[in-house]
């Protein structure tokens, strides 16, 4: 297992990561850290290594793109002084080009989107002690899809950019594209997008494998 004892580690992201979480920190017991894969997260941390005493934070905020995360950047990482960051942002950069494709100006296109990234993990990168980035994914079985081959490049840019801050990388696209071959897309996420509590624990599954979750102890 990659973290350690008593730290403290925050995701940030989107609606898959607010989930309802508790405004304006989200950490504690209960519905504090929402309903998603970050709780699952967190109960599986405290379930399987109590021993360890992490500190799981959600500050992921619904509809939040690359943008947004640079405007709250300096109150909801840098202030909140986390041993390991996880960062999934990307959905609403790609998804907004498609279901608001007469509004550009809230489009976030990928030279933006690459460049917004780097600049601020480069902020943070010297104060943590692990970074963690999630590609964003679409549910869609079909590559030629657009709004799919679109996400597919903004995800090959995150595993990109994780190689350029030594970041650990985490495919959700990929782990995603396991559970075609049994299951229909929609079964999962009626929209593609927002997954039920199994396409949760795609999600943190896919996350504590990167991080040497132990799922035998």
């Amino acid at each position: 297992m990659k973290l350690g004892n008593n730290e403290k580690l925050i995701f940030i992201g989107d609606s898959i990561t607010d989930c309802g979480r508790q405004r304006p920190v989200g950490e504690g017991s209960s519905s504090a850290l929402g309903t998603g894969y970050v709780a699952q997260v967190d109960a599986l941390l405290r379930a399987v290594y109590p021993e360890l005493g992490i500190r799981v934070v959600n500050m992921g905020i619904s509809g939040n793109t690359v943008r947004d995360l640079k405007e709250r950047w300096s109150s909801d990482v840098i202030g909140q002084e986390p041993d390991w960051l996880a960062v999934k942002i990307g959905i609403n950069d790609v998804w907004r080009q498609f279901d608001a494709s007469s509004r550009p100006e809230i489009h976030v296109y990928l030279d933006e989107y690459k460049r917004t990234l780097r600049e601020l993990l480069a902020e943070v990168r010297p104060t943590v002690k692990g970074l963690v980035l999630m590609t964003p994914y679409y549910l869609e079985p079909n590559l030629e899809d657009p709004m799919r081959a679109t996400m597919d490049v903004y995800g090959a840019a995150v595993m990109e950019i994780a190689n350029e801050f030594d970041a650990i990388a985490v495919d959700t696209q990929k782990a995603f594209d396991r559970q075609w071959e049994h299951v229909y897309p929609a079964s999962l996420a009626w929209d593609r997008v927002h997954p039920d509590q199994a396409g949760h624990m795609v999600i943190a599954r896919s996350f504590l494998n990167a991080l040497d979750f132990d799922w035998n102890r």
